[in-house]
């Protein structure tokens, strides 16, 4: 399918249990309530439980009182357009594509805590290029993680893509330099930094990244032309503070939003675009390689309101 083309069809799929819970959860709170201030309550409670985040609720269910006080919404289950067209307005126009580099390998450094599922993204991501034509190459800088390196050798055989790896425990640093080398020679068109799976709160690792990201800018100019955050929906509002803090580190460009179908909640991706100026550029929908998804916020709403 490729990274440039979304399929609604599979997006609302992925969405599966975020919309039974917390569309439906919504749903079946509001029923056929006439709207008081106490079950505006009772909804500002639901949306802080389903990962919305504090400040986003407060502005919706501040929305909602005037509508009440004004008598323009006076049904509960007129909540839930109001809540639909509200998250329409909610994402402005923004560049969510993958910026490709004039000439020459595209450089892109992938980051995330251990756990978030950056490997299968990278893996997924691989995929979707290749799909589009284009050669790629993985590097193997996660040398701290046991088995990291394995995992990412594993993906480029099933997804016959090169591989740049260096020893279990060793220099990330000497990794990506002899990365960037290789797709120079080998005239890649794509470049996939795997990164240690850094810990937000450990500054020596954090360190470590943002002197990958000095040597790719070093040895290829422009380099990296993204730098792609992996974050687990699953985790909701840690999933925010992490890419907050991310961002302090290196200048992040776009977050990838993985195991979005494992959440019941995914109030996560409307917190995001309120408390963090990253776009989410693309969101994980499935298990398999091929369960990745532009992240388009029209077709995403519109995905999770859908009978």
């Amino acid at each position: 399918m490729g990274l440039f083309r979304s399929t609604f069809s599979k997006i609302k799929k992925g969405l599966v249990r975020t919309r039974e819970t917390f569309v439906g959860g919504l749903k079946r709170l509001v029923g056929k309530r006439e709207l008081s201030p106490q079950l505006i309550d009772e909804v500002e409670q639901f949306l802080i439980q389903a990962d919305v985040g504090v400040k986003t609720t407060l502005n919706i269910i501040s929305h909602l009182r005037t509508a009440y006080q004004e008598k323009t919404i006076t049904k509960g289950d007129q909540v839930i357009d109001y809540l639909k067209s509200y998250l329409h307005d909610l994402f402005p126009e923004a560049d969510r594509k993958l910026h490709f580099a004039e000439s020459g390998p595209t450089v892109i450094l992938v980051a995330g805590i251990n756990g978030a599922g950056k490997t299968t993204s990278i893996a997924k991501m691989a995929k979707a290029l290749r799909d589009d034509g284009k050669t790629v190459a993985l590097a193997a800088c996660d040398t701290f993680r046991a088995a990291a390196v394995q995992q990412l050798e594993i993906w480029s055989e099933r997804l016959g893509v090169q591989i740049i790896k260096g020893k279990q425990g060793g220099d990330p640093s000497a990794v990506i330099w002899d990365a960037c080398d290789a797709a120079v020679a080998r005239d890649v068109d794509v470049l996939l930094v795997d990164t240690a799976g850094r810990l937000h709160n450990q500054k020596n690792l954090m360190d470590q990244l943002e002197k990958m990201h000095r040597i790719a800018g070093n040895k290829i100019p422009g380099a990296p032309h993204e730098v792609i955050l992996v974050l687990d929906a699953t985790t909701g509002q840690n999933a925010v503070q992490q890419a907050t803090l991310f961002k302090e580190c290196i200048d992040v460009s776009g977050l990838f939003l993985a195991k979005l179908d494992g959440t019941a909640k995914g109030g996560v991706v409307v917190a995001i675009r309120e408390q963090v100026d990253i776009p989410v550029k693309f969101i994980g929908v499935g298990e398999t390689p091929d369960d990745v998804e532009p992240f388009e916020p029209q077709q995403f709403i519109d995905a999770l309101f859908s009978d």
